[in-house]
């Protein structure tokens, strides 16, 4: 197995190496993900796994395709938060199927959902079915339950005589936080999910990264994914700032190839225009060098938010609400 996670990453520490030692594999840690030498990693490793962060596919797509593309021994890749835009396009050039899985540092091994079993839902976020030794509940804002395919917030526990198995045992020092984590008896994971009639569950996004605009909730995933998507655009962050008129408005943070000029950051607003509904559209964008990031490699969202505040009076950020009208396609 192949990861660019460092060790002290609980996916890479607790997952990645114990279960090379369980099948008496092997694990190639690499320093970080390296766009440019990745398939040449892969392929010189001789790996039959990966594991996967989802901007690797965002990143690894906009390469031109080649005759190499299919030149390795890979048979499955593992991970979380591939852009479902690129989901099925990326296992049909590259041929081989991406597992998406659900899991937090907090829950170990005691609550792992994973989409490991067929028909895999391509292209939906989907997490697949919560297994016998986990126990869920989705709810709402008012903390009923959601229905089917509503959204709402995951609570999890082990199933069993201790709820608690396999999970972390405090927040250091915090035994406040840690209380209110587990109130009620259920683990409230932060992750605002869905749940299908079949039982299959979807991802939807972070209740802290739910960006409220008039009355409407959008989901910064969902708009960073679609940005993602255009050809210029190499990695995309996106928060809320305050609006006086509509409470929040969408702000995205572009990493691009090109000037950056106010000209190309509009075209890339207009072309979103013709992908997701006009209020999810960024109503501010500025082009930066790079987006504050943790050790592996998502976007640290605390570090995004005071970024995104400091530069919405930036005179190089530029202003794109009047684009947003209702019916907007350009």
């Amino acid at each position: 197995m192949i990861t660019p996670l460092p060790m002290f990453h609980m996916n890479a520490m607790a997952c990645s190496v114990m279960a090379m030692v369980m099948a008496g594999g092997c694990l190639i840690a690499l320093d970080r993900f390296h766009p440019s030498s990745w398939w040449a990693s892969v392929r010189e490793s001789r790996a039959t796994c990966l594991h996967y962060l989802g901007v690797m596919q965002s990143i690894l797509m906009q390469a031109p395709a080649a005759m190499t593309d299919r030149d390795h021994q890979v048979r499955f890749g593992f991970g979380a938060g591939v852009d479902p835009g690129l989901h099925g396009l990326f296992e049909r050039r590259f041929g081989f199927p991406l597992i998406e899985a659900w899991a937090m540092t907090e829950t170990g091994a005691g609550a792992v959902i994973c989409a490991n079993h067929e028909p895999r839902k391509v292209g939906k976020n989907c997490l697949g079915r919560p297994g016998p030794d986990v126990e869920i509940r989705i709810v709402g804002e008012d903390g009923k339950e959601a229905g089917p395919d509503r959204p709402g917030e995951l609570l999890v526990r082990h199933a069993g005589e201790d709820p608690r198995w396999g999970f972390f045992t405090e927040y250091y020092k915090d035994q406040a936080a840690t209380d209110a984590a587990w109130r009620g008896g259920w683990f409230h994971t932060g992750d605002i999910v869905r749940q299908d009639a079949d039982g299959d569950m979807f991802f939807i996004d972070r209740k802290k990264n739910v960006i409220r605009r008039s009355g409407e909730n959008i989901m910064a995933v969902e708009v960073e994914s679609t940005l993602m998507r255009h050809p210029a655009v190499v990695t995309a962050g996106v928060a809320g700032v305050n609006d006086v008129v509509r409470d929040e408005e969408v702000f995205a943070c572009l990493v691009i190839n090109g000037s950056g000029a106010e000209d190309q950051l509009r075209d890339i607003v207009r072309w979103c225009l013709t992908q997701i509904a006009y209020y999810k559209v960024p109503g501010f964008v500025a082009s930066v060098t790079e987006l504050p990031l943790t050790s592996t490699q998502k976007i640290q969202r605390s570090e995004l938010k005071a970024l995104v505040d400091r530069l919405v009076g930036d005179p190089a950020t530029v202003d794109t609400t009047a684009l947003k009208r209702r019916g907007s396609k350009s």
